[in-house]
């Protein structure tokens, strides 16, 4: 119990003093390497690495529609990581939860990020952010499930990501984090669990005129049933 407090304190430390920093930048390339920066601190700290497979597929730079299964809460510092040797930067769609929340917010918000309000009845606002984001020329990253998976299953996909795809003519990175990085969590909080390792998948590039569906497109090209 104790070392978990220890790890939320720390955490919070971490998320708000790196969110201050990137508060204070507007230029790109900075930014990614405050957040490369911090999802290392936060997982060395944690004990856990990220092993990316499949490196290959990754592109050096360039705009994609990067999609995302997501299990975990540090499922975006997997992919940050990941995604560290590129020139890749995305703005990541974060809900409304974490945008305004007392632990990430400060962090969310400057880091580089679009705010998705569910509740709001007319989404034009939201598929303009994305669209003025594209066109300064950043990714889009996306956890089309649009909340954590409480299974080991792939949750249905919402229809917006592959929207967004279509609007801005954004080609798609697939991307499959293959452990239940919430349980790896858990022990390396609770347990104090070091050297645990979380493999994360680099799917190819799906164009945005492929036809089908995107869900079934993700579970065929990770051989997902």
């Amino acid at each position: 119990m104790i070392r978990a407090f220890l790890h939320i304190l720390y955490g919070m430390y971490l998320t708000n003093s790196y969110g201050l920093r990137l508060k204070l930048t507007q230029d790109t390339q900075k930014k990614k390497r405050l957040r490369i920066a911090y999802s290392q601190a936060q997982l060395n700290a944690l004990g856990i690495k990220v092993k990316v497979k499949n490196p290959e597929n990754l592109p050096e730079d360039g705009q994609y529609l990067l999609v995302s299964n997501h299990r975990s809460v540090i499922d975006p510092l997997i992919i940050e990581l990941a995604l560290k040797d590129t020139k890749l930067f995305g703005l990541w769609i974060s809900k409304k939860e974490l945008y305004y929340s007392p632990f990430f917010g400060l962090f969310v918000r400057n880091a580089g990020s679009i705010l998705l309000d569910r509740e709001k009845a007319q989404m034009s606002g939201f598929f303009a952010e994305v669209k003025k984001g594209v066109q300064e020329g950043h990714s889009i990253y996306i956890f089309p499930e649009g909340t954590r998976s409480k299974s080991s299953a792939l949750g249905k996909f919402k229809e917006g990501s592959r929207i967004i795809a279509l609007k801005n003519r954004l080609p798609i990175l697939p991307v499959y984090i293959e452990q239940n990085a919430d349980e790896i969590l858990r022990r390396s909080m609770r347990e104090g669990l070091k050297d645990q390792e979380i493999s994360i998948v680099i799917g190819r590039e799906i164009s945005y005129r492929t036809k089908g569906d995107l869900e079934a497109l993700y579970k065929e090209e990770f051989g997902l049933a």
